[in-house]
């Protein structure tokens, strides 16, 4: 079934392909005069694309094909080039988003308790609460998971212990291992009375699920919802997923960070070498914001708003509340609201760094803003270093990966390539002070088409934590030279720099 489904998938796009071939070819006789049109039409787009607020990089990764072939260009944008979802779903996801604020943000003293603490760190977190809505919170244990398979243990240990729901979004969703002994979990507690929801994009699952398993959770009594279905039509539509990793257990236990529920993220197999992963568990007041951004999510692809979130808060099913370990902020980002939070975080941590920078991603494929401040503090002197990916996924991401380690590591950044296989781990480590485990990636895509999530944190145990997991993986890890980079064949130069060019398309 899930060949079947590709395959039909990729027919009908490649007929709607032909068919606008066909067409073309069909003017053929009018030539000059659709000519005529498609140039205007092209020019009219980038003009728009100009004046748009869409990043840089983004604009001229447009704006090269559509002048170097402006007989396509400007359908090709048209189709393609939104980084919106339509009108309709706008206006659901706004109203979704200001309930979500307003139901977030009751009450937030712990926000004027950390500017007072530090102004620095207050500064950072006052960002996310009002541009992201979510306040931070204490009274919430953190625990950092090093590993897919420590993750899926103490996920699987939580599950079993619930009595009241279970709310679990992921862009991916395989059957295996891994999600074959959460969905016997979820089975079971569908049979206790708890409420079992499920939501997973469809594109992330268009290769690892039956077509319609929603139907399928449904007969099981588990209720499930479908991020964006897939229509295999050529549109834009396409560009805005659900890239969030999220699960919440009875309000007073949350997971984030890059895992997946597929038996890759496990080591269940060996699909790109050792996978390399991690994650961060919550226990206290600041899961309330990840049951938020899960109900908003649910709220928006239901159509239908909860009559009452306070019925989910975590003291409803929680008797003692955690000591404090620090200072929690989970956080959503959304394409929907004009507002790169992720970056603009990351950004953040980066210019704050006073000692060292730790980051781990798979993907770095950054633009002028994120090279221009990674550049500078590394010459300033801070300990600025990244590990990516020794194997690929996807080359040609690799290969713009590797296009930006020159310019780099002439500023003074350290790279390092995980060699037993491929590192999907999303972190940032600063200082001993700070940290954010999420499922943020270092492209275009994570930073301004998906909707994504994480969690900030400042002075808990688990920054520590992640800090020495990093150093512990370095252990295991080739540091790039110049030299190395520098001897590079000039094809692949050639190669990578015109894969960097079109990177935001990637």
């Amino acid at each position: 079934m899930l060949f079947q489904r590709v395959v039909i998938v990729a027919f009908f796009i490649l007929v709607q392909a032909f068919l606008l071939v066909a067409m073309i070819w069909k003017f053929n006789d009018y030539f000059v005069y659709f000519y005529a049109i498609c140039t205007v039409l092209s020019i009219v787009v980038v003009l728009y694309i100009i004046n748009s607020r869409s990043n840089p990089g983004y604009k001229i990764a447009w704006i090269v094909p559509i002048l170097l072939v402006p007989i396509f260009g400007g359908l090709f944008y048209l189709m393609f080039g939104g980084n919106r979802l339509g009108k309709r779903e706008r206006r659901k996801m706004a109203v979704v988003a200001e309930r979500t604020r307003a139901v977030s943000q009751d009450d937030c003293p712990v926000l004027d308790k950390l500017c007072e603490l530090n102004p620095e760190a207050g500064n950072q977190s006052r960002y996310i609460n009002d541009w992201a809505g979510y306040p931070p919170y204490q009274h919430t244990q953190t625990e950092f998971l090093p590993m897919g398979e420590v993750k899926f243990q103490r996920l699987a240990k939580e599950l079993n212990k619930a009595e009241h729901y279970i709310f679990l979004e992921y862009f991916i969703i395989q059957e295996g291992k891994m999600w074959n002994t959460i969905l016997d979990i979820l089975v079971e507690k569908v049979k206790q009375g708890v409420d079992v929801r499920v939501i997973y994009d469809d594109m992330g699952c268009i290769t690892t699920l039956p077509y319609k398993y929603d139907k399928k959770l449904e007969s099981l009594g588990i209720r499930c919802k479908v991020f964006s279905p897939f229509i295999p039509v050529l549109s834009s539509r396409l560009n805005n997923r659900d890239h969030r990793k999220i699960a919440v257990i009875d309000g007073h236990t949350a997971f984030t960070g890059g895992i997946n529920l597929a038996d890759e993220y496990i080591n269940a197999y060996p699909k790109h070498g050792h996978w390399k992963d991690c994650g961060i568990m919550l226990k206290g007041d600041a899961v309330w914001s990840f049951t938020v951004a899960f109900l908003s999510m649910w709220d928006y692809l239901c159509g239908l708003p909860e009559n009452d979130y306070s019925r989910y808060r975590p003291t409803v099913h929680q008797a003692a509340r955690p000591e404090n370990d620090g200072f929690v902020q989970p956080f959503s980002d959304s394409p929907l609201d004009g507002e790169a939070v992720g970056e603009t975080v990351y950004l953040n941590l980066i210019n704050k760094a006073k000692q060292y920078l730790y980051i781990s991603t798979p993907y770095l494929i950054i633009d002028n803003e994120m090279v221009t401040a990674l550049s500078i503090a590394a010459k300033a002197g801070v300990d600025v270093r990244i590990t990516t990916p020794h194997v690929a996924d996807k080359w040609f991401v690799h290969a713009v990966t590797r296009a930006y380690y020159e310019q780099l590591l002439e500023a003074g950044v350290k790279i390092y390539e995980y060699t037993p296989g491929f590192i999907h781990a999303k972190t940032f480590v600063v200082d001993d002070e700070y940290a954010v485990v999420g499922s943020i990636n270092l492209d275009y895509r994570s930073l301004y088409l998906h909707f994504e999530c994480a969690a900030w944190l400042y002075g808990t145990q688990s920054v520590l934590a992640a800090r020495d997991d990093y150093q512990k993986t370095l252990e295991f890890c080739h540091q790039i030279t110049l030299k190395e980079c520098r001897q590079v064949k000039w094809y692949r130069r050639i190669g990578r720099a015109i894969l960097r060019a079109f990177a935001p398309l990637m």
